[in-house]
C-alpha cells in the first residue's frame, strides 16, 4: 500500500532541503500552517519521527535522514517517467545527451558522426551542466543519455559503458616546486590548496574529479575557493592560487604557463556513456549502439 502521495513527499523534501518551514512554504506556494500540519500527518502515517523542532532550529532525524534520500529519488523518477511516457509518444522527440564543458575527452565528433549513419538517427541537444548535477539530468529525465567520469559522478540507477580510461594529472603553474617532475605521488600534493567545485560538498564526500582518495589518517586538504568550470580553474591555477587535479582529456592542449604531472598513485578517471538503467527506448539503445561503434567494439 501506498502511504504517502506524491505532493506529501514534494512537501516533506522542501522541509528537508531548506529546513526551514517559513522558507518550505514559500518555496511550495502555501501557506506555513497548512505545511506544518501536512508533515504532522505524515509523520503520524509513517509512526516515526522526521524532523526534530524547536522554536530556533529545525533538523533531520535519521528516519528524516532516509526519507530525503529515498524519497528524493522516487520524485526524480516519477518526473523521469513522466517525460518519457509524453517522449514516446512523439516520433520527432530529439535525443538529449548532457556532460560538462570538455568533457567528451574528443570522442563526440566520432560518436555523433557513427549516430548520423543510423537509420533511426534523431537530431542530438547538448546540455551543459555542472559536476554536481550531471547524473540527476538522467534520473529525473531531463536528458537521455550522458557523458560522465567514474568514480566521480555517482553511477547508482544508471546503466553505462567505458568509453574510454585515462591517468589523472595535477595541474600546476609552470614554476611550481613540483612541475619538473615526470610524475607524483598523491603524498606529493600534501599541503596543497585545492579549489571547491560549486555544488560539491568541500569534505571530500562529493563526486568531484578535483578530490584525491585520502589515505588513512590523511586530513582533508585545505579548501580553496568556489569554481564553477575548467576555465576558472586554469585561471586561478596559473595566478597561484590554487593547484587542480583531473583527467588529462580535461586539460589538454594545456595553456601556456602552466604544466601537466601524472599521479601515478591516483585511480585511473574512466569516462562512461550512461543512461537510465530502466530506460529501453529505441531513441537510447541506438545511441549507445553508435557510441560503443566509434569506441571499436
Amino acid at each position: 500500500m501506498v502511504e504517502l502521495e506524491t505532493r506529501e513527499l514534494e512537501y516533506f523534501i522542501a522541509v528537508a532541503d531548506e529546513l526551514h518551514f517559513g522558507r518550505a512554504a514559500t518555496r511550495l506556494s502555501i501557506a506555513q500552517p497548512a505545511l506544518s500540519k501536512a508533515i504532522q500527518r505524515i509523520e503520524s502515517r509513517l509512526g516515526v519521527r522526521l524532523f526534530v523542532r524547536s522554536s530556533r532550529h529545525v533538523s533531520l532525524t535519521p528516519s528524516g535522514e532516509a526519507l530525503q534520500e529515498h524519497g528524493r529519488h522516487a520524485l526524480n523518477a516519477v518526473s523521469a517517467a513522466v517525460r518519457n511516457a509524453r517522449r514516446a509518444g512523439d516520433d520527432q522527440a530529439h535525443l538529449r545527451l548532457v556532460l560538462k564543458p570538455g568533457g567528451d575527452a574528443q570522442l563526440l565528433s566520432g560518436i555523433l558522426g557513427e549516430y548520423s549513419h543510423h537509420p533511426d538517427a534523431r537530431r542530438v541537444d547538448i546540455l551543459f551542466s555542472g559536476p554536481a548535477d550531471r547524473t540527476e539530468f538522467l534520473r529525473d529525465g531531463r536528458a537521455d543519455v550522458g557523458l560522465l567520469y567514474a568514480p566521480f559522478d555517482d553511477l547508482d540507477g544508471l546503466a553505462h559503458e567505458t568509453l574510454h580510461v585515462e591517468d589523472r594529472v595535477a595541474i600546476l603553474p609552470s614554476g611550481h616546486r613540483l612541475a619538473g617532475r615526470g610524475s607524483v605521488q598523491m603524498s606529493d600534493l600534501d599541503g596543497e590548496i585545492l579549489p571547491r567545485w560549486k555544488g560539491i560538498p568541500s569534505d571530500g564526500t562529493g563526486p568531484d574529479e578535483n578530490v584525491l582518495p585520502r589515505r588513512k589518517g590523511q586530513a582533508v586538504p585545505d579548501a580553496g575557493p568556489e569554481i564553477t568550470d575548467v576555465v576558472q580553474l586554469l585561471h586561478l591555477i596559473t595566478v597561484s592560487r590554487v593547484i587542480g587535479v583531473l583527467p588529462r582529456s580535461l586539460v589538454e592542449p594545456i595553456p601556456p604557463g602552466l604544466v601537466t604531472v601524472p599521479i601515478a598513485d591516483a585511480p585511473p578517471s574512466r569516462l562512461v556513456l550512461a543512461w537510465n538503467e530502466h530506460d529501453r527506448r529505441p531513441l537510447v539503445t541506438s545511441f549507445v549502439a553508435a557510441a560503443l561503434e566509434a569506441r571499436g567494439d
